[in-house]
């Protein structure tokens, strides 16, 4: 009897110790989250102050962007090589990924690299 008594108290502590460690993890990732939404609410606040003053001065508020072309942009972004169609439409959920488009090569698309700018001289 002494030794099944003596398996469940060590199960006990392995478990208190599991248990403590949850927590600990548990409390880390809500200071992460909190963290994290601060910071979503900040850029909200920021994005909406920049369309404020755009306006302002003029310019036109710019139409919002669907969701699905932020998805789009992230997954060609996180293939910098490249994807062919069906990969993109497969991953996007869309379909067989037939159809037209500008590719690099045949069926692989890519994002198009930004053209640096030149740094601006001073010419006097």
């Amino acid at each position: 009897m002494r030794v099944l008594l003596d398996k469940i108290e060590a199960r006990q502590r392995l478990v208190r110790e599991t248990v403590e460690r949850l927590r600990e993890q548990i409390t880390e990732l809500t200071g992460e989250l909190a963290a994290a939404e601060r910071t979503l609410e900040r850029l909200e606040t920021d994005r909406e102050t920049v369309l404020e003053l755009a306006t302002e001065d003029g310019t036109p508020r710019p139409e919002a962007l669907p969701p699905d072309y932020h998805e789009i942009l992230a997954l060609f972004e996180q293939n910098a090589d490249g994807l062919r169609a069906r990969e993109a439409c497969r991953t996007l959920g869309t379909g067989t990924g037939t159809g037209t488009g500008t590719g690099t090569e045949p069926g692989l698309f890519a994002l198009t690299p930004p053209v640096p700018t030149p740094p601006e001289t001073n010419s006097r």
